[in-house]
């Protein structure tokens, strides 16, 4: 399966936060930070996603990191 259709698949569970701008979910892939701020902002946010992880006792700092386009919105991806 595809990481896409896997993160699809996880964003329709329950999210496990929310933060400002961000709706935070476990994935089988990672932690997916799922935007939730009206219009995406023109390159992926990630200090933004790293400042309010840490807001609910995600610390992404040493995490690898991608963004994906999905049928929910603009994704950040965390992963090891």
């Amino acid at each position: 399966m595809a990481i896409r259709e896997l993160l699809e698949d996880a964003l329709q569970e329950p999210s496990i936060a929310s933060t400002a701008r961000f709706r935070w979910h476990a994935t089988p892939v990672g932690i997916a930070a799922l935007w939730s701020e009206g219009v995406p902002p023109p390159s992926p946010p990630y200090d933004v996603a790293l400042e309010e992880g840490l807001e609910v006792g995600l610390d992404l700092s040493r995490e690898e990191r991608e963004f994906h386009q999905v049928k929910s919105g603009l994704v950040l991806l965390f992963h090891s």
